[in-house]
């Protein structure tokens, strides 16, 4: 049985407190890696020591030097896993109803895909718990790249990523001001007076993060144009191009992932779960 199967009969048949669970731990630690992500680029922005423009497994890597790294590093690993259950969760269930035809099951393998995204983070950051070290895979990306830039009508693939990556970042700004997002901060228990401060908090967060995707999928259109596989990048490679706009532009982009990791956070702690 492979590992997708596996994690798609056990959402399906878990306990709806256990799923609620390891949801609010998965935004939990999404959260802290934003955090993370944003509060290095800031510190960088700003001259600061210690700051990096990093990527997520180098941000969570910076977690090792700290008091109580391992634990951190185990939390975030475990609270990943518990993501990826849960974006399961919304695949199998259609816990957002929407529906088994084509538009609706595209929707449900999006959730199970954003899911796995994590994956390769999660156990790299079990392995630094565990370990002590662990192999980013940093050229992985690059590597898969010229892999497909080999194949017949490969430039067309990787442009077609790339403007795939860029839609999913514009969805992230058009989400961060349509009202769907609203409702959903509205749908909350978070106390009345608290709510429009979320919901500001979460438009900045989306509006960043919508940013730095849309500027790797910039990447990989480069990249098959170019047909070269070096031209791709990740968050990293996104803020030093923010970074040549001006300290500015990448400490406001910085404190919006910061921003959408504190969304994050009020999500573990007010957690909008349909379907179970």
């Amino acid at each position: 049985m492979s590992v997708a199967s596996s994690l798609s009969t056990a959402a399906a048949g878990a306990p709806s407190a256990g799923i609620r669970a390891l949801a609010r731990f998965g935004f939990a630690a999404k959260g802290l890696v934003y955090l993370l992500m944003g509060l290095l680029a800031l510190l960088a922005a700003t001259g600061q020591r210690g700051g990096q423009t990093a990527d997520k497994k180098q941000a969570v890597q910076t977690l090792q030097d700290l008091p109580g790294g391992p634990f951190l590093l185990g939390f975030i690993a475990f609270g990943l896993v518990g993501y990826i259950v849960w974006r399961f969760v919304q695949a199998v269930r259609d816990t957002e109803n929407k529906g088994s035809d084509a538009k609706g099951l595209g929707r449900r393998i999006g959730y199970a895909g954003s899911g796995l995204l994590y994956a390769s983070l999660a156990w790299f950051a079990a392995q630094l718990a565990w370990q002590g070290s662990a192999d980013g895979g940093s050229n992985s990306q690059q590597t898969l790249t010229a892999t497909v830039l080999g194949w017949p009508g490969g430039n067309w693939i990787i442009m077609a990523v790339g403007a795939a990556i860029i839609g999913g970042g514009i969805y992230q700004i058009i989400k961060a001001y349509s009202g769907s997002f609203h409702k959903h901060v509205n749908a909350s228990d978070l106390p009345a007076n608290q709510q429009n401060i979320v919901y500001r908090t979460g438009q900045i967060g989306y509006t960043a993060r919508g940013i730095v995707m849309a500027i790797i999928g910039y990447f990989f259109v480069q990249a098959g144009r170019q047909s070269r596989a070096s031209a791709t990048g990740s968050t990293d490679e996104a803020f030093d191009l923010l970074a040549t706009m001006g300290p500015v532009v990448l400490g406001i982009v910085a404190l919006g992932l910061m921003a959408y990791g504190l969304y994050m956070l009020v999500q573990a702690r007010y957690p909008v779960l349909r379907g179970v």
